[in-house]
């Protein structure tokens, strides 16, 4: 997860063009090549500030490298070196229970093989391990130090009643990547630096299935979850202290069921406070670390609690929302309930005037309070289902940068059993009316010009 990326295309063509020139000196030419290549970095994304980059999977050293069948009870693992595991489990089936792995030191030397490839992190199972652990403790201080780390199609961790704490930049609890499989259960996981979601994911995604448990994030650029993944979170506490609770990247997804979710995004601190404070962000960072398409958000019980801006963020993507029985709250007055809006691309998320988002909501069972702006870039379907009361407004607003306006801005559909109570004007594109809509004395105006009032 990386923020503050930039593509500077230009750049790497110079670059490549002077290593072509210098063929005599063939591996002087591929160290320097490799050496361009971590320096240059994909648009900005939310997870905070990384340098170098790789596509070459590299995983440095290990202190311990299990690479046999076996059965571990209750040793500890320690590791103090630069790009280094404390403990790895390569390509065996390893059952681990009651040990303790310590991180305690070491640098990275390049951040996205730590965040993508598992470099430097206290645990790693790669190359289509299996492992289970079991109330174990898994403490890292060194940057880049992720506390369990996934990686790779076909690897699979089984982590319960486990306690994990990570100090450090970049340093996720539980971290998933390149297809990897993360079954969490009954964890205790506290993050503390920036760049460090308690539910991390990255490059190539895979599957994570968390139930039960507290995890915690108190750093910058950090949210509860990060999602470049299947992700689905039941019974579980997820708090974000000073970020966003929940970001979806991409073709991506998070499922929450019966799960309490508070978020606290700082207006002044984090590289992306500038764009939006939200609670929730759903977006396409054009990095290269998640598909383009569909995201998709699911949310059934449980809280969704945002202190500090929109509780929704939707741009430069496509996303289906369901929302049902879900407890939403924003402290902040002047949030949003929904920003479906373009962005200024300064980050790299797609062409201003033309990126913006484009959400299907759909909620059943569900109180709603607030307002829900969509520019003219971007569109909402909103279905209002069997149960929904939503006291707010729906309001079509111009693109900041003056893109191109689309069709369908704002498609409202209100199902038999629910209901619509205005708290002001509203501007939308067309109005299907099958149960009750409160009007209070305001008007909806529809795009061809009709008038309900």
């Amino acid at each position: 997860m990386r923020r503050n990326k930039l593509i500077v295309l230009l750049s790497a063509i110079t670059i490549a063009t002077t290593l072509v020139a210098c063929q005599n000196t063939q591996a002087q030419t591929a160290t320097e090549t490799s050496q361009v290549q971590s320096q240059q970095s994909p648009p900005a994304k939310p997870g905070g500030e990384g340098f170098g980059g790789s596509d070459q999977v590299t995983q440095g050293d290990a202190a311990t490298n299990l690479t046999t069948d076996a059965t571990v009870t209750g040793e500890t693992y320690e590791s103090t070196g630069d790009d280094e595991n404390a403990l790895r489990v390569t390509g065996a089936t390893v059952t681990l229970d009651g040990v303790t792995v310590n991180k305690t030191a070491g640098a990275t030397s390049n951040t996205e093989n730590g965040d993508f490839y598992g470099m430097n992190a206290g645990f790693l199972a790669t190359d289509g391990a299996t492992v289970t652990i079991k109330n174990a403790t898994v403490n890292t201080t060194a940057q880049n130090g992720n506390g369990v780390f996934s990686y790779g199609s076909g690897t699979t961790v089984n982590v319960s009643d486990t306690t994990i704490t990570t100090t450090k930049d970049n340093s996720g609890g539980i971290q998933t990547t390149g297809g990897g499989t993360m079954n969490a259960t009954n964890l205790t996981v506290n993050t503390a630096g920036n760049s460090s979601a308690a539910i991390r994911t990255d490059r190539g995604g895979g599957t994570v299935v968390v139930d039960k448990g507290t995890y915690t994030s108190t750093g910058y650029n950090s949210p509860a979850v990060y999602s470049t993944a299947n992700v689905t979170v039941k019974n579980a506490t997820l708090n974000a202290e000073n970020s966003e609770a929940l970001v979806i990247e991409g073709q991506n997804s998070i499922t929450l069921e019966n799960t309490n979710v508070t978020g606290n995004m700082s207006s002044t601190e984090g590289s992306s406070s500038d764009n939006n404070v939200h609670n929730v962000m759903i977006y396409q960072s054009m990095s290269g670390d998640a598909e383009s398409g569909t995201a998709t958000f699911t949310m059934k019980g449980g809280t969704l609690t945002g202190r500090n801006g929109d509780q929704i963020y939707v741009t430069n993507t496509h996303s289906v929302i369901t929302l049902e029985d879900v407890t939403i709250t924003n402290q902040d007055t002047s949030g949003r309930l929904l920003a479906v809006l373009g962005n200024d691309a300064t980050r790299g998320w797609g062409t201003a005037g033309a990126n913006g988002g484009q959400v299907e909501l759909t909620t059943t069972n569900q109180t709603l309070t607030g307002a829900i702006e969509v520019d003219t870039v971007s569109t909402l379907n909103f279905t209002m289902g069997k149960g929904t009361n939503f006291t707010g407004t729906i309001n079509i607003v111009k693109n900041a940068e003056g893109g191109t306006a689309v069709d369908n801005n704002a498609v409202i559909t209100v199902e038999e059993g629910a209901t619509w109570t205005l708290t002001g004007n509203v501007k939308i594109t067309s109005l299907t009316n099958k149960g009750t809509i409160n009007l209070n004395g305001y008007t909806i105006t529809l795009a061809d010009g009709t008038v309900l009032k």
